[in-house]
Formats: structure tokens, C-alpha cells, sequence
């Protein structure tokens, strides 16, 4: 009982502890399916570093301008032979997922154009890029409109009002996979792609672009590979492994990257522009590791689905669904079990351990958000984090884990710190 002893010198009640050790009883079978798959995805991300001759070289600093970066080019040709694209954009200069969706949007969307969300309302932050809610240079401020066709109350695609809403303006299609602050199904590669046919068979010159946000490597395919036209994420979500310090990635056709290359630089230059600064070797060794990392946050978030369906709350996905997504929703009935579960979660950090996160005003959402979160990277969603509005049903999103043992104790803290306020029993 070596390893218990060891958890309760860590503030973690011995009954909590068994609690836990209960429920992993029956998670073998799923944890070595999630091993299998990363297995595939490991060959996959070494094969694209060898095809391309990835050596020491790549990993040298540019300044300024960033002529002739070769680590820089060489990374973007690494990821567009693992995510099956002609052509792929993976800059430093991308600071977050937003922004990398912001860049492929605006690049591929001209005045006069629409954008149209086949899965129901995105993600908060992109409201106001897209100009739901008012924002200074939305796409609605320079002429982009947009509409949406929600999902169908059992969460599948309304396939009728779809096909109503593309339209001669309908310019682009986007995606999101990953649920964000909704407690609906994650996209599955395999739906996703079912979608684009349908879509592609009404209007095949329309562009389908994936927010690929917390979805990478959960899969042994990616939404490029059935069909995305560009797909699109943040390093410092699972391709960065946790060790990309910041960055994003866009992967497509040719075509549709570069005129991201020409939006996020400027026109004529593109991406023969962008100096690296350093961060190379932390791209090519954190995507290495990334399938790896991937698995332990996905073993977590079972584990936590589990333990919580267990303690009598809804979990989205619950504990036997298959996983789309490294994204554990938990709607916990009460703003003061949210507090609790993330207080819990940040005493685990490894990181500012000794913080009480509090709900506040963040950009970009439209009620008091609460984030936990001690990273070695700011706002890294592939380290240990639980975050959510402060509103019905108040659920919270945990995700992330750079090992699978930190994700464990994560979430035992959660249920020791709401254990120890009275919020359950065990």
C-alpha cells in the first residue's frame, strides 16, 4: 500500500483514494485501446520527421526577418505529411487557437462572402471574430455574413436545413469539432467527414474548414483525411506536446495556406517571412511527444467520468463513450461545487499550487469564467486545467494531463477538495 501512503501524505484522504482505485478497476480495456491508437499516431509523427530529414540544423534560432529558416520550413512540411495536407502554416507568430482561426477565416473570406456553421453556435471567442456579438474589426465589419444551423436535440445534424441554408453567397463551411463550453457531443473524424460529403455534394467549391482544437492525435485519422479543406489549431493544445511555448498550426491546400501565410505576414511576403526565435526544437520535440501526451490526458478524462457519473453527475461524455476529444465536461449542479472542483484541481499544479482560483471578467465570454490552472505554459490546455462559465449548468471542462499519473491526482484532488466541503460522500 505503498502508493496510497504516498497519496495521503499528499492531503489526499484515504478514502478518496479508494474510491478512485475502485473505479479504475474496470478501465483497462479502454485505457489500452487509447494506447493502441497512440501507438499508430507515434509511427505516424516519426515517419513524417524521418521522410523529411529533420536534423540538429532545424532546431537554430532566426531573428528578424527569418529568411531561410530552415527548422521553420521543414516543421511545416512535417506537419502537412502528418495531417495528410498539400501545404501547412506552423508559426510562433500564431499566438493562440483563436488567432490561428481568425487568420484562416480572414484570409479565405472576402466582402460579400458568408460563412455558414453546419454544428450550431462556436466556440465564445470566436463570436466576436465573426461578429456575433459587436466587436471592432469582425467579419461582419468588413462585409463577411453569417449564419448557423443548429444540431437537432439528439445531437445529430439538422441534414434538411443545412442543405436550405448553403446558398450562392455560402463561400465557407466551419467546423468545430471539440465542444467548447457546450454540453454537446464532440465530432467524431468519422461524422465529420460524413458531413463534408454532404456538404461537398451540394456546393463542391465551397471550403470546409475544422476547428481541430483538442482533437489531435485522439483519433488515428484527422478531419483532413475525409475531406477538410483546412484544418486548424493551437501548439499549445495537444500537438505542442507541452512543450511548444506558443504558436498554431493551419493545414490544407496549398492555395487556401497561402493566402493564410499572406494575412498573417503580408501581401507578397507570405511565409517566406517570420523568424523563429528559438522555439524550434521545442515544435519538433513537443509534436513527438504529442501522441503520447495525448493518451495520458484521454486516460484522465475517463478516469474522471467515471469517478464523477459514480458521485451522481452528469458527465458529457460519460464513462463508456468513445472519445473525440481530450475534453471532460462535468456539469456540477452548483457554482459552489465549481469552486470546489477547481481549487481541488489547482492544488495539483505543479505550478502556482498555493493559488485559490476565483470566477472573473475574462475577454471574449460573456459571463464570469473560473480557470484552474498552475501550467509551465500560459493557458496550456494539454497541462492539467479545469475551467468553466459561471452559469447553468454549471458544468466544468477538465482536460489535459501532461502524464497520465497527474491527471489521476488532478482529479482525486477535486474530489478530496469537495469531499472535505461537504459536497459529496462517499
Amino acid at each position: 500500500m505503498e502508493t496510497k501512503y504516498s497519496y495521503i501524505n499528499a492531503g489526499i484522504d484515504g478514502k478518496v483514494f479508494d474510491f478512485g482505485e475502485e473505479i479504475l478497476k474496470d478501465l483497462k480495456t479502454g485505457f489500452e485501446k487509447i494506447d493502441e491508437i497512440a501507438e499508430i499516431n507515434q509511427i505516424k509523427v516519426l515517419a513524417a520527421m524521418r521522410n523529411n530529414r529533420v536534423d540538429a540544423a532545424c532546431f537554430a534560432a532566426t531573428t528578424g526577418y527569418g529568411y531561410n529558416d530552415l527548422g521553420r520550413d521543414k516543421i511545416e512540411k512535417v506537419y502537412a505529411e502528418v495531417f495528410r495536407t498539400e501545404a501547412a502554416l506552423v508559426r510562433p507568430q500564431i499566438v493562440c487557437g483563436t488567432h490561428a482561426l481568425t487568420v484562416a477565416l480572414s484570409a479565405n473570406l472576402l466582402p460579400g462572402d458568408e460563412l455558414l456553421s453546419p454544428v450550431g453556435k462556436p466556440y465564445d471567442t470566436l463570436e466576436e471574430v465573426i461578429g456575433i456579438r459587436p466587436s471592432k474589426c469582425s467579419l461582419k465589419e468588413y462585409g463577411v455574413s453569417y449564419r448557423q444551423v443548429d444540431l437537432l436535440p439528439n445531437g445529430d445534424f439538422d441534414y434538411k436545413n443545412i442543405e436550405k441554408a448553403i446558398n450562392e453567397k455560402t463561400k465557407m463551411i466551419t467546423i468545430q469539432r471539440s465542444k467548447g463550453y457546450q454540453t454537446r457531443p464532440t465530432l467524431s473524424v468519422k461524422r465529420i467527414g460524413e458531413l463534408i460529403a454532404f456538404i461537398k455534394k451540394i456546393k463542391p467549391s465551397v471550403i470546409v474548414m475544422v476547428d481541430n482544437c483538442y482533437g489531435e492525435f485522439v483519433e488515428e485519422k484527422e478531419p483532413s483525411e475525409v475531406g477538410a479543406d483546412m484544418v486548424v489549431g493551437s501548439l499549445i493544445k495537444n500537438p505542442g506536446g507541452g512543450l511548444a511555448p506558443i504558436g498554431g498550426y493551419i493545414c490544407g491546400k496549398k492555395e487556401l495556406v497561402d493566402r493564410c501565410g499572406y494575412r498573417l505576414s503580408a501581401p507578397g511576403l507570405g511565409q517566406e517571412v517570420g523568424a523563429s526565435l528559438g522555439v524550434m526544437q521545442s515544435f519538433y520535440q513537443g509534436l513527438f511527444l504529442a501522441p503520447t501526451v495525448v493518451a495520458g490526458a484521454l486516460k484522465g478524462a475517463i478516469f474522471a467520468a467515471n469517478a464523477f457519473e459514480k458521485l451522481g453527475y452528469k458527465c458529457v461524455p460519460n464513462g463508456n463513450e468513445e472519445r473525440y476529444d481530450i475534453i471532460q465536461a462535468v456539469e456540477l449542479k452548483s457554482e459552489e461545487a465549481m469552486l470546489a472542483f477547481c481549487k481541488g484541481i489547482q492544488s495539483a499544479a505543479p505550478v502556482d499550487s498555493y493559488v485559490t482560483p476565483i470566477p472573473w471578467d475574462m475577454p471574449g465570454y460573456d459571463s464570469q469564467v473560473i480557470m484552474a490552472a498552475g501550467a509551465f505554459v500560459q493557458g496550456s490546455s494539454i497541462e492539467l486545467s479545469a475551467d468553466g462559465p459561471i452559469k447553468e449548468p454549471y458544468a466544468v471542462f477538465f482536460q489535459g494531463g501532461l502524464t497520465y499519473y497527474h491527471a489521476k491526482i488532478g482529479i482525486l484532488s477535486a474530489i478530496n477538495e469537495m469531499y472535505k466541503n461537504g459536497l459529496i460522500s462517499l
